[in-house]
């Protein structure tokens, strides 16, 4: 039985929208930040990334407080808006070729620690404790996990007929996405949503493993204060058929020691190779990879029977764990995919012709392809509590910072 919860939400006034919402400012290159600062006053960059200039000049502890004060000044500049009651939301992002619908609710902590919200990625202790102290200075969340549940119609049509109501929100932003935001605020339909999610034994995380576990610990930490709200996290609910899977590819910057010839007869003893020249190659299926390395493209087959298909676990099945176990850490020496300089990785939705091009500049000397994962094998892995490879998947839809916030 899953467990999820209306809350008072804040969020920026409608006229306002367009200019506050932003991405992860991860996402942003140094001029881009530097062009968004200056222009938009209404930005939530400004929230999340004050002081941008000096910011590498500061305590971690004095940018969380700049953070938590940036945001009471948005608050008290009118900039947001505080629910009065609890309420769920709908949320749908278009993109050019995707269209994401989910809805956004407080789940669980307690979900969480009993495996019902279940996991398929590690995570990274300081990175954790990172966020559990962004938590904790802040005081809000603006970031909510990426949370899947199994396709259900009597959800998609309750979804489809709200849809067609007035939004609260419906706007567009400069890297061409259209956004709209419903608010479920009735009484009755708050009780039969959460009765609908009380029906569906477990959900999954698809993306956001830090962010949960950083409200976990914050939770351990300060639950003797009684804080209803450390008792759940923002989450961004969404049928499995709309999370859209990409791979993460990876670029490498020396052989190791090998010759190009030497590698590739290495290679040969677990994959049938074959030289596409200058075509941008990418996998069609599982099982297969890509290689570009001294201006050619080559597909990888990796030699599999029934017996290894059928005896072998879900974890060694998978591409990512194949190439690192066949290719990165025997033939290359990369034991550590998450903290090796050798290694960089690629989102599969980025055109293959970016890795030649890297390799091409001469700081890398090959680049793999993968096939992306799909959800079941991702359900299959978080079922037997095994650990998906680092940097597996780049899951979509991608949230909205400064869209809603839920206040610790």
């Amino acid at each position: 039985m899953s467990k999820i919860i209306p809350f008072k939400a804040v969020r920026p006034t409608p006229d306002k929208i367009g200019l506050v919402t932003c991405r992860n400012y991860d996402d942003y290159s140094s001029a881009e930040l530097a062009a968004w600062l200056s222009f938009n006053p209404y930005s939530f960059l400004h929230v999340i990334h004050p002081a941008y200039m000096h910011s590498q000049k500061i305590t971690l502890d004095k940018r969380f407080k700049g953070v938590a004060h940036k945001y009471q000044d948005f608050k008290e500049d009118g900039i947001f808006l505080e629910e009065d009651t609890a309420v769920f939301f709908v949320y749908e992002i278009k993109t050019k070729t995707q269209s994401f619908t989910g809805i956004v609710a407080g789940t669980s902590i307690e979900d969480y620690k009993n495996n019902i919200i279940k996991k398929h990625e590690d995570t990274l202790q300081y990175r954790v404790e990172y966020f559990k102290d962004y938590l904790h200075q802040t005081g809000f969340n603006t970031e909510p996990v990426l949370i899947t549940y199994p396709d259900n119609e009597t959800l998609n049509n309750w979804i489809s007929e709200k849809k067609k109501s007035q939004p609260i929100y419906n706007y567009s932003t400069t890297n061409k996405e259209k956004h709209q935001l419903w608010k479920i605020d009735s009484d009755e339909e708050i009780q039969w949503l959460t009765t609908q999610f009380e029906k569906i034994p477990e959900l999954y995380i698809a993306d956001g493993h830090h962010r949960s576990a950083s409200a976990e610990m914050l939770y351990d930490e300060d639950k003797h204060l009684g804080n209803e709200n450390l008792n759940y996290f923002m989450s961004f609910l969404i049928a499995e058929s709309q999370v859209k899977i990409y791979e993460f590819n990876r670029i490498i910057r020396d052989l190791n020691g090998y010759s190009k010839d030497d590698f590739l007869e290495k290679l040969s003893e677990h994959f049938i190779i074959k030289d596409k020249e200058q075509e941008l190659w990418k996998p069609q299926s599982k099982f297969e990879f890509g290689m570009y390395i001294d201006g050619h493209f080559y597909a990888l087959f990796y030699k599999i029977n029934d017996n290894f298909k059928n005896q072998n676990s879900i974890l060694t099945n998978l591409d990512a764990q194949i190439l690192y176990d066949k290719v990165l850490q025997p033939l290359l020496g990369i034991e550590d995919l998450r903290n090796d300089e050798r290694i960089e990785y690629i989102p599969g939705k980025q055109s293959v012709a970016t890795i030649k091009e890297l390799v091409d500049e001469g700081e890398f000397e090959v680049g793999f392809m993968l096939f992306p994962s799909d959800i079941s094998e991702i359900k299959a892995l978080a079922n037997h509590n095994l650990i998906m490879p680092p940097k597996s998947t780049y899951i979509e839809p991608k949230f909205r910072s400064g869209l809603i916030i839920y206040e610790l």
